[in-house]
């Protein structure tokens, strides 16, 4: 039997490559002789970039930049085995760099991420993957256009500062003076938001508050955005506000796609392509997927519902295994996957299911595989029959 495992973490107690490890675990007790193969998968979240060194082999880069808010960090990002960079924006510009006490999203700025790409750039790399989840930003993607030597100037013929807020005092772009690199690069943006870039589902008033802006910000953040995407369609012709994910990351989706001529792609749709998975699953006789816990929204563009839409494609099983599970999971199965197994099967404390995730999932996987081997010996009596 040919296995291929291809799992989320679960968030808070396994990686996605411990969880595989104890995956494969489970399924040796039962198949000993099974060859198994196996791949860290994430949706182009936190974790992006050690999932695809993970998967694909490559080595990590830091590189000094500019937070969110001011001041500098040492930023993270993954040069891969076949040449290509993988990014988190928000090991940048992200949410988590800034304390609740010091966030102003009127003068958060993506200018760090736009520094980890020209290090992308400086490292020889002409593919980049940059996952965009997690920003403390809302300013369009202008900061991060800014780092690259793009020119956003207002009436007085000046350079906007940076921030959302000054976004309502652009009335010119200069691409001019952009990396010249950029131009033979090819750059995909992992986002899994379909917001556009404002208005009552934009970037601001969705996600506005949870980057600590005040309805006042919202607003003025709003109309930010909106002038931005008229002065775009006015100087450069180019006109996404409405595009899916134009909104991501406080309109960095919007200023990747007209600025940098980026790719727009669901996280995990991408995350599979750079890791070759269609071959993989092509190799194997049955696939297992899993993650922490899993409901109806689990098709809904994560990891179990990529791996089974691929899976479908070659006619090949998918089965789950997973931390906890829903009372009312008929979604899941419609979407292909045909059986889910639960590796908290009995009352316990949340705490004992973390702490013992690692055993609970191998038992887990173990159990499964042995009601596949029941359904091979029924079908080996069948076939001896006729």
């Amino acid at each position: 039997m040919k296995v291929f495992i291809a799992t989320d973490s679960f968030k808070g107690s396994l990686s996605s490559v411990q969880a595989a490890k104890r995956m494969e675990e489970g399924i040796l007790r039962v198949f000993p002789e099974a060859v198994i193969e196996y791949s860290p998968i994430a949706d182009g979240g936190e974790g992006t970039v050690e999932t695809l060194i993970s998967a694909i082999g490559g080595e990590m880069k830091q590189k000094m930049v500019m937070k969110p808010n001011g001041g500098y960090t040492e930023a993270a990002f993954g040069i891969l085995n076949n040449g290509k960079a993988v990014i988190e924006m928000a090991a940048a510009s992200g949410l988590p760099l800034v304390s609740p006490g010091e966030r102003n999203i009127m003068e958060a700025t993506t200018y760090g991420a736009g520094e980890l790409l020209k290090a992308a750039l400086d490292a020889g790399c002409r593919q980049i993957l940059i996952g965009i989840g997690g920003s403390a930003t809302n300013d369009g993607g202008v900061g991060m256009v800014q780092a690259l030597g793009g020119s956003f100037k207002d009436r007085n013929g000046k350079e906007i500062g940076f921030g959302g807020k000054n976004l309502i005092d652009i009335v010119d772009i200069d691409l001019t003076g952009l990396d010249q690199r950029l131009r033979d690069t090819e750059i995909t943006v992992m986002c899994d938001v379909t917001n556009p870039l404002y208005g009552e589902n934009g970037a601001a008033r969705i996600y506005g508050p949870q980057k600590g802006a005040t309805e006042e910000q919202i607003q003025e953040l709003d109309k930010g955005l909106k002038n931005l995407a008229d002065v775009t369609d006015k100087v450069l012709g180019k006109d996404f506000r409405w595009m899916k994910g134009a909104g991501a990351a406080g309109g960095l989706g919007m200023g990747m796609k007209a600025f940098l001529n980026a790719n727009l792609k669901p996280g995990i749709e991408a995350i599979m392509d750079a890791s070759n998975i269609d071959e993989k699953i092509k190799r194997a006789d049955v696939i297992v997927t899993g993650e922490g816990r899993i409901d109806n929204q689990s098709v809904c563009g994560k990891v179990i519902d990529g791996i089974a839409r691929r899976a479908r494609v070659y006619n090949k099983p998918v089965i789950a295994v997973v931390g906890s599970a829903e009372s009312d999971i008929s979604e899941v199965y419609a979407a292909g996957i045909e059986s889910v197994e639960a590796a908290v099967c009995r009352n316990m404390s949340v705490s004992y299911a973390m702490n013992e995730a690692s055993t609970l999932v191998a038992d887990a996987a173990e159990r499964i595989m042995r009601s596949i081997s029941v359904g091979m010996k029924l079908h080996m009596a069948e076939t001896e029959e006729e």
